[in-house]
This record gives structure tokens, sequence and C-alpha cells, in this order.
């Protein structure tokens, strides 16, 4: 596996491209398998990236045979404005002709958040086996801190080589997570990185460089078994070695 690089001018030019890629990466795989699974992720940044594919024509991509997943989530009410499925539902969802029967989202309606994570990975068992999927497409941020879905620096579930889904601890409130663990990030298909801003920048280059240990920077350990792309605004980018 080697990492490819995008880098556009600004934000909203990689949500234009990274739409239109998307697009074509679900059509061009349904006439081979007729089902794609996409993990999507949450924060501010796919923003834009899933109202665009929201506003595509109706019947200009088939849904019906695209599955979501959630790469992580808040431990909140799925209603609650904190919630990445509540954006996702906002800015798409509410959008789209998609079966119910497609939108896998993350539980939060136990008592505590351990048992989320566990829920979500009896789910993606009873559905896959017990082969950790190759996903489509997964679909990740990144914090200036490193962190990705919600693998932060230090937390225990960075370790995690067994389970799929693990609890995590976020260092600003909502603290409680569920997230993807590595085994089930490191088979997917194609992972996209999408990040935007010069806050970020540090954080993209030790994740492209790879010359940091697991704790210090979480994305830096996503390599899977397909292809791997960072999506970069030039801000974003500016660290990163032009080769």
């Amino acid at each position: 596996m080697s990492a490819t690089k995008k880098i556009l001018k600004d934000l909203e030019s990689l949500q234009n491209a990274l739409a239109l890629n998307i697009e074509e990466r679900i059509r061009e795989t349904v006439t081979r398998r007729d089902r794609f699974n996409l993990v999507v992720a949450g924060g501010n940044t796919p923003r834009g990236l899933y109202e665009r594919l929201a506003a595509r024509p109706a019947g200009s991509l088939p849904w019906e045979q695209v599955h979501l997943y959630w790469g992580d989530e808040r431990f909140v009410p799925q209603a609650d404005p904190k919630s990445n499925y509540a954006m996702v539902e906002e800015t798409l969802l509410d959008h789209i002709e998609i079966p119910a029967a497609n939108i896998h989202s993350i539980p939060t309606d136990t008592e505590q958040v351990e048992q989320a994570a566990a829920v979500y990975e009896e789910r993606l068992r009873a559905e896959f086996g017990d082969q950790a999927p190759s996903l489509d497409l997964i679909l990740l941020g990144m914090g200036s801190d490193g962190h990705t879905a919600s693998l932060f620096p230090g937390c225990p579930v960075l370790e995690e080589d067994q389970r799929w889904v693990g609890a995590s601890n976020a260092p600003v409130e909502p603290k409680e997570r569920i997230t993807l663990t590595y085994p089930i990030l490191n088979n997917a298909r194609a992972v996209y990185f999408l990040v935007s801003g010069a806050r970020k920048a540090d954080a993209v280059r030790n994740a492209v460089l790879r010359d940091l240990e697991k704790n210090a920077c979480p994305s830096a350990f996503v390599r899977p078994a397909g292809e791997l792309i960072f999506w970069l605004d030039q801000a974003a980018a500016q660290l990163v070695p032009k080769d």
C-alpha cells in the first residue's frame, strides 16, 4: 500500500472533486458487485461533501445499493446536535432515497459506551462474518492532534488488534466515543482522509511521513490493504514534501 496525495486550492474545491470521485467509485463498484459499503466521517469538514452528494439529481446515484456505516460516534442521543449521525442525517439522509435497512448507524441508546461498542461490533459481525470486511470506502477526518475517527493519542483502543469497534475517550466534550479500530480500517479497499486548514498541517505531515509513534499520531497508522488517499487543501498540505 502506498499513499497518494490529492491537493486542491481550498475546502470547496476538495468537496467538489471528492464528491465526483465518490460518485464515480459507487457507480463503477455496483456494476461489479451490486453493493457499495461506505463508511462516513463526522465533524464539520465533510458537511459540504455530503450536501453535494445529496444534491445530485434524483436517480443519478444508486442509493438503494449503497450501505452506510459510521467510523465513529459521540455517546449522545442520535438527535443531539453533537451526534455524527445527526449531521449526516441533516446533510445527506434527509435528501436521498436510501432504504432504512441500508443505514447502519452506531447505537447510542445503551447504558454504557462499552455496551454501544459491543452492540455495533455484533451487528457488523452478524452481517460480514468473523473476518474483517473489506469495506469499499472509508472516509476519515484528521484532528490537529493527529487523531482520526475517535482514535485519540494515548487511548488504549489504539492497541486493539482483535475487536473491530471500541470505546474511546476524547480530550473534549462529549468525551465518551465509539470508534472503528485499526483491524477494520486497515482491511478497507480504500481509505480517504479529507483534511482542510493550516492548523492541521503538522498532523498531516506526520500522517503522511509516518515518523511518529502511534500514541503521537494515530492517523499515521491507518494503513489499509487497498488505496490510501489524502485529500488536502493547500493549507493542510503546506508541510508535506512535494515528492
